[in-house]
């Protein structure tokens, strides 16, 4: 007879919901079928690298909160990025952004189009609702993404990113934080 502990399997266990969690967002309803989101999922060392620029963010800035998620996912064994391009869809009729219409948008290259905050934000849900399913913890993390984006974890062209931090213990590490 063998005996696994929970230890052993946990890592494993927290990377196979986090597999799950990049196909649900993948498979989650975009606007129009225009698919600008870009993820991923870090491990170790780059966990690492993020929290040091994390860290790096909040003495520049005074903002310690990102401090304190810096300490947060060093007690993830895997952290998601979730980010998006902000290319528009092509609608004639919009304006949610700011501009007249998507031609006027896209002469502006540096203003997102409104509907990839939102495909971002649904993609993001159907991945956390996954995590949920599996009663692993997590939360979505404006600091991780700020970090990633300084970073070029997901690329240049990503502009906005989100990171999500997944832990399996007896308490939520992301939750009644200083």
């Amino acid at each position: 007879m063998s005996i696994i502990k929970e230890e052993e399997i946990r890592n494993a266990a927290l990377k196979s919901v986090a597999e799950k969690m990049l196909i649900a967002a993948r498979t989650a309803p975009k606007a129009r079928g225009v698919d600008n989101l870009v993820m991923a999922m870090i491990e170790g060392r780059d966990i690492e690298n993020l929290a040091a620029k994390m860290k790096e963010i909040a003495t520049v800035t005074g903002e310690h909160f990102f401090e304190r998620d810096a300490g947060n996912i060093l007690q993830s064994p895997v952290v998601l990025l979730f980010g998006t391009k902000i290319g528009s869809i092509n609608m004639k009729k919009c304006g949610m952004c700011g501009f007249k219409d998507c031609n006027i948008k896209n002469n502006n290259s540096d203003y997102p189009c409104a509907f990839n905050s939102v495909d971002l934000g649904i993609a993001m849900g159907s991945a956390v609702s996954i995590a949920a399913d599996n009663r692993v913890d997590c939360r979505i993390m404006y600091t991780i993404g700020q970090a990633a984006i300084d970073l070029k974890l997901l690329g240049k062209e990503v502009r906005i990113i989100y990171g999500i931090p997944l832990s399996a213990t007896g308490k939520n590490p992301f939750f009644d934080r200083k």
